[in-house]
This record gives structure tokens, C-alpha cells and sequence, in this order.
């Protein structure tokens, strides 16, 4: 059974008539990949795929179930969002904000637990920021924010992952851990859909991909169908050429 699921969906993007009615099944263990240049919709898609953006039409299903008639702690225990900017809401150390993963499972007024603590504290760890434990979120630089962010992610252990760029001011070293963290979690069972700008990560990391257009066209299937490159240079208006390195296609922009 598809633990996430769109039927006839279509997302609600301001000055858009329509588009492509969306009916998707990310199943556990899938890698999506969403695809499209700025202003077609992917973070509006992501934020209606976890309940936060009514669509136009359309509903979306999480374990089989519409969303819009759960719970919504029910729905903060499934699904995990990992957003492409973030505003400070109020101060709050690195740990402090790690540990909000475990708040859809606390009841009102209850404190997190040693078992809280111990998940927060492998979280920092995996992202490496545990060193900044006691730091204030506000003073982190934009990737070390990026990170903890992910690592609230982890410690609040959802069965779908809805990142919307995910490696966004990552150094290269951090991309790929970030990266390896997600093939980590659809390997335990997860499903993980991210929303990403690089097509070179999507060829590597992702096993199925959407192409989402600025018109509210879309197509969807397998990497190996989706990233060729006479839909991509539509996709994105620009020329490319395919190089292989270790087994995987590189995706490079022509000039002219």
C-alpha cells in the first residue's frame, strides 16, 4: 500500500489556470525527485502534500486515507517537511530546536523524555552539529542552519520525508551526507520526496522523478525515463549534453 498518494490533484499556483492533474503513489523505500525551473510549483507542492497548501482540486491521501480528514497530529507523526527557508521564531538553542521532532508525540504539557533527549542527540550527531548543541539557532550559519533543520527531521522520524531542497547552502561534503542520509531512510522503509535545482543529484540519488512545468504541465515515472535530455531541455529551456562518470549520466549546460 502507497503510504503517500495524489489523485487528480492539482496545485493551487496564483496566476495559473490549470495544469496536469497529478496522480502519483510514492510507495516506501521510493526516492522522488522533483524537478522544474523557478515558478512552477514545487514548494507549492511539497507544502500541499503536507496538508499546508489547500489544493485547487483534487485531494491528497496519507496511508490510504485523505488527508484532509486526519488529525493533524497524526499527520506531524508521518510526515516530516523540511523547508527551503526558515524564520527564527524565537530563540532557541540547536538542541532546544532538534528536540520539537518529538513534540507530535508528547501530550499537552508533557516534557520530553531521556528517550527525547538520547534521538536529538544521534540526530545532531549524523548531521554534525552536535558540537553546536548549546549555540543559539540564530547565530549558525546558513548551512549549519540548513542541517539542523534536517536533523529535527530525523529526530522526529517520519515515514515520508518532504524535502524541499534539501542541500540548499550546503558545502559539497555536507551535500553528500545529506544526500546519503535520504538513500539511508528510504533503505529502512521511508519514502522521500525532494524537491531539487541540480539535475547531476537527481540522476544519482533519485529512483523516480517528476517534471513539474511552469505552464502546470508534469510527467512522472522512473529516473531513467524522466532524465533524458529532450524533456529537460524543455523543462528548463536550455541545451544539454550527457557525459557518464562512474556509471551515471552527467548532465551539462551548452552555451548558444
Amino acid at each position: 500500500m502507497s503510504v503517500l498518494s495524489t489523485h487528480d490533484l492539482i496545485i493551487d499556483v496564483p496566476g495559473r489556470e490549470s495544469g496536469t492533474p497529478l496522480n502519483i503513489t510514492i510507495q516506501p523505500g521510493q526516492r522522488w525527485g522533483v524537478l522544474g525551473p523557478n515558478g512552477a510549483g514545487k514548494t507549492t507542492l511539497l507544502h500541499t502534500l503536507a496538508g499546508l497548501h489547500a489544493p485547487r482540486s483534487g485531494e491528497v491521501r496519507l496511508d490510504g486515507q485523505p488527508m484532509h480528514q486526519q488529525h493533524r497530529r497524526y499527520i506531524a507523526q508521518r510526515l516530516g517537511l523540511i523547508f527551503q527557508d526558515r524564520q527564527d521564531g524565537f530563540p532557541a538553542s540547536v538542541l532546544e530546536t532538534a528536540l520539537i521532532g518529538r513534540h507530535p508525540y508528547l501530550s499537552a504539557w508533557q516534557m520530553e523524555g531521556a528517550a527525547d533527549y538520547q534521538r536529538a542527540e544521534e540526530a545532531l550527531q549524523r548531521l554534525d552539529v552536535a558540537h553546536l548543541r548549546d549555540r543559539l539557532v540564530s547565530t549558525l550559519s546558513g548551512g549549519e542552519r540548513q542541517r539542523v533543520a534536517i536533523a529535527t527531521v530525523l529526530t522526529q522520524a517520519p515515514s515520508v520525508w518532504l524535502a524541499d531542497e534539501p542541500t540548499n547552502h550546503l558545502d559539497l561534503h555536507h551535500q553528500s551526507s545529506v544526500m546519503t542520509l535520504m538513500a539511508e531512510q528510504a533503505a529502512s522503509g521511508h519514502a522521500v520526496m525532494m524537491c531539487l535545482h541540480d539535475l547531476n543529484l537527481a540522476a544519482r540519488w533519485c529512483d523516480h522523478v517528476l517534471l513539474l512545468y511552469p505552464n502546470g504541465e508534469a510527467c512522472w515515472g522512473t529516473r531513467d525515463s524522466m532524465l533524458v535530455p529532450s524533456a529537460l531541455e524543455k523543462l528548463y529551456r536550455q541545451r544539454l549534453t550527457v557525459v557518464e562518470v562512474d556509471g551515471a549520466p552527467v548532465f551539462v549546460p551548452i552555451n548558444g
